[in-house]
């Protein structure tokens, strides 16, 4: 019997194939570039799932695929720039998975803006834009307020989203945006102040289990640059009941019944207010540091959820573990990525602190305002998410990511 995955997070492949070995499942991968997974491909047996190279874009292609597959009892899309190609073929193909139309939602930030807004979730609402000229102008200032955000309705990875603090920053911002490629339409909604935090939860039958928080610590303003991660935050008893409850509430006004959601939100002094949902498992490390501090296989969940079984996630019992850390590796400027050095510091430093790569070497690093830039990830444990943090900042601060700016401008480079 076989799951299939369209694409993947970069990390948490190997814990997905050993969950599908658990359930006597197979697992395939489909992908356009099985490099993107080196780390976690090397690190496997030979064999221990299928790997197809293919256009994951083209669901007419994909679609065959899969029909052509023996066995094949659910897919897997747990990453936002797939979600729509995912809904798809799981509806083609009819196999267990959310009602399309929630998931498109879900991509969609200022339709969920405006739906929590109608079900009196969020003070604010969204204000979309048809351009820069005056009256879209006013109508941003008047329905958003000072300060606002400006971003993309499908934005991901922190990119094409601008912090407006008066009026000439929003003339900036929107001569700015005309001249990007946007993946949906630009948008705006009021500016919530405060830390910001990702509930990690699950759902099923429309009941959802909050399973903690990780905090988000980000760049100064006005980038929205996320650098360091902890999980999981402890939050007094109350509070976290009352987050549970809320989150409830947020993912059953936009129809969210199953499956994992990473979402993102700001703790502000009236209290929790939404920035989006993302109908999967947290990205970067935030997959692996579940499984160890909370001390099981999550991506366990993952599989059944994808195979229409109720997550046995849902009600267990949670041993626990470690409470973890991780800090985005970024160079001091972009150019042509030629390595990680003081590597050889972390061996002895507290926390068992590791590297986990992202880029290759040779690879060019242009963006450096947003979740495009890091090459790296530098991860650390403790017995709290506030000790973890501080282990591995310590362990990041010991290495330096560089690059090579001359390579920037190297012809073909």
């Amino acid at each position: 019997m076989t799951v299939a995955c369209l694409e993947s997070l970069t990390f948490g492949l190997g814990r997905l194939v050993r969950a599908a070995d658990l359930l006597g499942e197979r697992l395939l991968l489909l992908t356009r570039d099985p490099a993107h997974y080196a780390h976690e491909l090397d690190r496997l047996p030979a064999g221990a799932l299928d790997v197809v190279v293919t256009d994951t874009f083209d669901v007419e292609r994909a679609a065959e695929l899969l029909r052509h597959t023996p066995g094949l009892r659910g897919l897997i899309s747990s990453t936002d720039t797939w979600t729509p190609a995912g809904a798809a073929l799981t509806e083609r193909l009819g196999l267990p998975g959310l009602d399309p139309a929630v998931l498109r939602l879900t991509r969609d930030k200022a339709a969920v803006r405006t739906r929590l807004h109608d079900a009196g979730l969020t003070r604010g609402r969204a204000v979309e834009s048809a351009g820069p000229d005056r009256a879209a102008r006013g109508l941003l200032l008047e329905g958003a307020g000072l300060p606002l955000v400006l971003k993309d309705t499908a934005g991901t990875g922190s990119q094409n989203v601008w912090l407006v603090r008066d009026e000439g920053e929003l003339d900036a911002a929107l001569a700015e945006a005309s001249g990007r490629d946007l993946k949906g339409r630009l948008f705006a909604e009021p500016y919530f102040s405060g830390p910001v935090y990702s509930a990690e939860t699950l759902t099923w039958d429309g009941r959802t289990r909050l399973l903690g928080v990780s905090s988000r610590l980000m760049s100064p303003e006005p980038r929205f640059r996320e650098e360091v991660t902890a999980f999981p935050v402890a939050f007094p008893d109350p509070r976290r009941t009352s987050l549970e409850r809320w989150l409830d509430r947020v993912l059953a006004a936009i129809g969210y019944t199953d499956r994992f959601a990473h979402v993102e939100f700001v703790l502000t002094a009236d209290g929790p207010e939404v920035v989006e949902v993302n109908p999967r498992i947290g990205g970067a490390l935030v997959g692996e540091g579940m499984c160890r501090a909370l001390g099981v296989n999550v991506y366990e969940a993952m599989l059944e959820a994808a195979l229409g079984r109720r997550p046995r996630l849902m009600d267990a019992a949670l041993p626990g573990g470690p409470a973890v850390a991780f800090v985005l590796g970024y160079p001091a400027a972009p150019g042509v990525f030629t390595g990680v050095a003081g590597l050889d510091r972390l061996t002895g430093m507290p926390g068992a602190p590791a590297w986990y790569p992202v880029r290759r070497a040779g690879d060019l690093i242009e963006h450096l305002g947003d979740s495009r830039g890091y090459a790296g990830i530098v991860y650390a444990e403790a017995e709290t998410a506030e000790l973890a943090t501080h282990r591995a900042v310590a362990a990041a601060n010991a290495l330096r990511v560089l690059t090579d700016p001359a390579g920037r401008e190297a012809p073909g480079g």
